[in-house]
C-alpha cells in the first residue's frame, strides 16, 4: 500500500490548476503590459505552492514575497562579490536557504531566485520591484481563488 497522500478531490484540483493558470498569465499579462518579464521559472513554483499546497508555511504570504525578495538580494550581494558564474550562483542558492530560515520566510522556489540573480546578473533596481509585484499578484490570486472555493482560507498568516 501506498504512503503518498490520498489524491485531492477533484474539485479542489480543478480550483487549484485554475488558479495556477490565471496567476501565471496574470503575470505574463502584466509583463506585457509592462514591456517586462515577470514570469520568470521560480514563480511558476511559488504559484504550485500557493494554489496547490495553500496550508502549508512554504505558501504564506510572508513565505513568498519575503522569501522570493530575500533571495533575490542574496543573489545580488553574491553577484557583487564574486560576480556571475555558475560557482555564484550555486552559492547564491545555498546562502538564499540560509537567509530565508533565519527570517523565517521559508519558500523553496524563491533559492532558485538567486541562482537565477547570480547567473544572470539582472539589474537591480528593475528585477527587484518587478519581482515584488509578481509576487503580491501570486498571492493575490490565491487570496481571490480561496474566497471562491469552498476550502480553508488562504492564507493561513499574513506575517
Amino acid at each position: 500500500m501506498s504512503k503518498a497522500p490520498p489524491r485531492s478531490s477533484w474539485n479542489v484540483i480543478t480550483a487549484a490548476t485554475a488558479a495556477a493558470v490565471i496567476g501565471l498569465v496574470a503575470l505574463v499579462a502584466v509583463g506585457k503590459a509592462t514591456g517586462q518579464v515577470l514570469l520568470i521559472p521560480p514563480l511558476a513554483a511559488s504559484a504550485a505552492l500557493v494554489y496547490g499546497a495553500p496550508a502549508l508555511p512554504l505558501a504564506q504570504p510572508r513565505s513568498v514575497v519575503g522569501g522570493q525578495l530575500l533571495s533575490a538580494v542574496t543573489g545580488f550581494v553574491v553577484l557583487a562579490v564574486a560576480g556571475s558564474s555558475v560557482w555564484s550562483a550555486a552559492v547564491a542558492g545555498g546562502l538564499a536557504l540560509g537567509v530565508m530560515m533565519i527570517a523565517r520566510t521559508p519558500h523553496s522556489p524563491a533559492a532558485a531566485t538567486a541562482v537565477i540573480v547570480a547567473a544572470t546578473a539582472p539589474d537591480v533596481l528593475v528585477f527587484l520591484p518587478l519581482l515584488a509585484l509578481a509576487s503580491v499578484i501570486l498571492v493575490a490570486v490565491g487570496v481571490a481563488a480561496s474566497r471562491v472555493k469552498a476550502q480553508a482560507a488562504y492564507p493561513a498568516y499574513w506575517w
